[in-house]
Formats: C-alpha cells, structure tokens, sequence
C-alpha cells in the first residue's frame, strides 16, 4: 500500500522534531524518519551504569517565565512536564586558567551577571554594563529572537567581530578572557567569529541556566509523545538511501535502506546538509551553490570521558568549568597541539540521586580534530550496528582518557581514587550517532569577513524540499527551534506562524 503524507522530515534532531510538531498541530499528515536506534540528534542520551549521560545538551538557557526558549517551548506544549534543575546562580558556569586558582563567574541575570564579575575586576564594572547591553542589543535584532517581529537580518550586527567587540570594550586580558570562556559552546574561534553567534549562545544562559534532570533526551521524547497526540508517524531504523523523482523530475518521496518508501507532497532535511546534497544527486542543484557548501569548513569535533563516581567519594557542584591552560588559548581553543592535549576542557557533574550532595557521574570534553582517528574512518558503529573497531583503537581511547584525567587532577588531586568506571566517545561516535560531517559538534564555521556564505534558505530550489537543523544558519537548542520555526513560515505562511506565537505570548503574560 502506498503511504502519502503532506509532509515527511528525515532525521529526528530537534530541528526536524520541532517542524515536524508545528505542522502537525496545523493537522497536516507527517511522519518522520530516523536512521539511527534513538531519536532527537545531539539531544540523545545513553545509560552506563544505571546512570544517564547526555551526549550533546549538557545544560539549556532562556527557560524562565517569559524567555524566549520557555515560549516556544509553551507553544509545543512540552514546557510543563520538564523536568528542570536551576543552576547556580551566581556561577552557573566558571572559567579557569592554567594554576590560577580563581574560578571567574558568568551569573544568571544581567545585574548579577555584573555584580559576582565586579568583584574580581572592580574597575570593568561600566565596561561590564556596556558588554551585557551590547548582547541584548544583538540578540534584540535577530529574527525570531522575540518569538514575532523582525523577519531580516541587519546585515550591520552580522559582520560585527567578536575579537574586535572584546577589544574595544575592555583592554583587561584577563576580562576578555573570561568574557569568551563558554566560547566551547560554539567551538571556540572567537578571532573570527561574527560576534552575534556569542551573544545568541552566552545571552540565553546569562538569562537563566537549567539542567535537564534525565538528561536531554527527555525534550525529544516529550516532542514524540506531542507528534503522535497530533497523529503523526515516527520511525527509527528508517535511514533515507534515496530521493524519489517522478516522471515529471518532481521530487515525490524517499526510498529507506530496508526498501521501504515514503510520498509527501512536501519534504524537510533535518540531516547533515552534505548528506542531503548527496541524495538529491548534485545535478540537480546549482553548481555554485553545491561548491559554496562543500567549501564550507567543519567546526572541529570532541573527545569526552564520562566517569561514574564511588558513592560518597566526589563532591558535586552545580555549574560547568571551562578550563585552559592560559589565557591566549581561549582565541582559537580548538587549534592545540598533540603531545600536551587536552590545553582546555569543559567539565560538568551530575549529582547523585541517593547520596545528596556527591556525584554520581562526571563528563569532561575537549577538542578534536577528525584526523587523530582517521585511520578507523571507515569503522561505522551504532546501536542498531554495533562493530568492533579494534585494539589499536581502544587503546587510543585509553590512552586520552587518561591524558584527561592527568589534566583533571591537577584542579581536582586523587581525582582517580573517585573514580568507578570510565567511559569515552571519540569524533566517530559523534559522526556515527548523530550524523555530522566528520564529528563536527555545531555544524560549520561562520566568519564574520562573509557571514552569508554559510547562511541558507530553509527553502530550496527544489519547490517542494526545505531544510531545518543545525547545518541551516543556527546551532544551539535556541538556534534550532528558531530555524524550525522559519523553516515552517516558508510552508504555513508569517501571518500563521506569526498568529500562533503571539497567543502564546499574550496566553503566558496572561498568567494562563
């Protein structure tokens, strides 16, 4: 039998599960296909030991009353049944620098934000002042940002400079380092780097942080659990081998590895936008278009360790730690050097449920580059494919665990006394799970010389094929829904989306 639907999303990560649900609460027919054993992208979770780790969304910003996240997330109907844990406020992340010992704060809200920084750098406080005024008046300019109103982008805020920004604000290297200490979560190039994507990720935490209790899968299950309310179809073990093309070259469905197909009248790529080009055949596609995306450069990937701690041995703390050997590192933190890896890592704790106020388990990540494990590159392996890659690679791993550990125990002595067992993920396992172009964490590099150049149409040349994810513009949980959000203004129309969203505003300032 033939299965038509109005609209079919490849690939489960938040982008393509946000679409997938605003269409759906429209009672339009979709159903969503994923290729791997979990849905949900970078928010996937996996269990070792009883304990949950996350894979990709450690912590989540702009989730209180009123911010922007919480708003959409009301609009999805998945805000109440959250379950959240406030960070520290005043430090929910802390930025640390070779044997310095000082831990500098990045606070939640604006003025505290100023106040716990003042403290250590009394002499930066207007300068303090002018940094936060200058993120909100960024962010302020985006599209979506607000939920409604501006739809362009300002072509003046895009071309801003984060290195020049900083450098004009404050001539205190040690502040311009701390000010660009979270810059992990956008892969750590703030010489380049257009100032917005800094502000888009900092201004969200700054306004709250919040972990997710069992982890980040809980949003894309919440997000299943909305679609199949609205009657919607979602697949696993479902990866797209092919595009359909009728005998009118209109683009009419997918083809899956088991041989199953699809028809839609209309489609949405939430996958790896190389993987997309390569489906639809590049020929089909202007050449130039084709050469600007193959030209764009991978963000780097990661290594993280994940250790579960003995009971009672390790005290747990409620922020994450972005350490660096130095200052001059927090510039171009990915580019580092082999033999004194890792120069800079991001830790985070989780605490235990029965043994309040200890870890249960800890996560530390730091860069790497997809080179170091390009001798496995052709080694594929899921949950629903599990394969050995062999000795020589377990022994890779072991060998940067402990490299990790080496580094963790000059903050944290007898650090391994704590330790239970030990868990690792290399760039293949990001590649593998959650499908990006050589384990990239956060899609491509922007540059703030050609903004535009990795900047997409969620619409494609393609009438009926629309793109979504992390790839398209925006990474970030933020970044994603917003993308989904404007993916689907080009499939319902502003004037509905736009209508949506502002009853949502009006219903929450409403107190409802």
């Amino acid at each position: 039998m033939k299965k038509e639907f109005d609209i079919l999303v490849i690939g489960s990560g938040l982008g393509g599960l946000v679409s997938a649900l605003i269409l759906a609460k429209e009672g339009l027919k979709v159903c969503v296909l994923e290729k791997n054993n979990q849905y949900g992208g970078n928010l996937q979770t996996f269990s070792r030991d009883k304990l949950i780790f996350d894979t990709g969304v450690h912590y989540l910003g702009g989730l209180s009353k009123g911010q922007n996240l919480h708003q959409y997330f009301s609009y999805l109907g998945i805000m109440d049944e959250l379950q959240l844990r406030k960070m520290d406020e005043n430090g929910y992340d802390k930025i640390t620098f070779g044997n310095d010992e000082t831990e500098y704060p990045h606070a939640q809200g604006y003025r505290n934000f100023v106040e716990q920084l003042s403290k250590y750098f009394p002499e930066e406080r207007d300068n303090l002042e002018n940094y936060c005024e200058e993120i909100q008046r960024v962010c302020s300019q985006f599209p979506r940002y607000h939920l409604v109103g501006k739809d362009n982008y300002n072509e003046e805020i895009l071309h801003l400079n984060t290195k020049r920004f900083i450098e004009s604000l404050t001539s205190n290297k040690k502040l311009q380092a701390v000010l660009l200490g979270s810059n992990f979560l956008y892969a750590g190039d703030s010489e380049n780097i257009p100032f917005y994507v800094h502000a888009l990720t900092v201004n969200s935490y700054i306004q709250s942080a919040y972990k997710c209790i069992k982890g980040g899968s809980q949003i894309s299950k919440l997000l299943i659990r909305r679609l199949r309310e609205h009657g919607a179809e979602v697949h696993k073990h479902a990866e797209v081998s092919e595009f359909i093309f009728d005998e009118n070259s209109v683009l009419s469905g997918v083809k899956t590895s088991d041989g199953k197909k699809y028809f839609a009248k209309k489609l949405i790529s939430n996958i790896e936008i190389r993987s997309t080009l390569k489906l639809l055949g590049e020929e089909r596609l202007k050449k130039s278009f084709v050469n600007r995306i193959i030209s764009w450069e991978p963000v780097p990937s990661c290594f993280s360790i994940c250790l579960v701690m003995k009971p009672h041995s390790f005290k747990n703390f409620n922020y994450n730690i972005y350490h660096f050997a130095n200052e001059e590192m927090v510039w171009n933190a990915y580019r580092y050097e082999k033999k004194s890896w890792p120069e800079t890592y991001m830790l985070s704790s989780t605490e235990s449920k029965d043994n309040h106020g200890f870890a249960e388990s800890l996560t530390a990540i730091s860069y790497m580059d997809f080179d170091e494990v390009e001798a496995w590159k052709n080694t594929f392996n899921t949950v629903a494919d599990e394969r050995e890659r062999g000795a020589g690679y377990e022994r890779f791993k072991l060998e940067k665990a402990e490299k990790m550990i080496d580094a963790l125990e000059k903050k944290f002595p007898d650090l391994r006394k704590s330790i239970k067992k030990i868990y690792t993920s290399s760039p293949l396992s990001y590649r593998d799970y959650i499908g990006s172009f050589n384990g990239n964490m956060y899609g491509y590099r922007k540059s703030s010389e050609n903004p535009l150049k990795t900047m997409v149409s969620p619409r494609t040349k393609i009438d009926n094929l629309f793109l979504t994810g992390q790839s398209v513009n925006m990474h970030g949980i933020l970044g994603c829904t917003i993308g989904a959000f404007n993916t689907c203004t080009e499939i319902l129309g502003k004037e509905l989306v736009d209508g949506r969203l502002t009853h949502i505003i009006n219903k929450i300032k409403d107190g409802e």
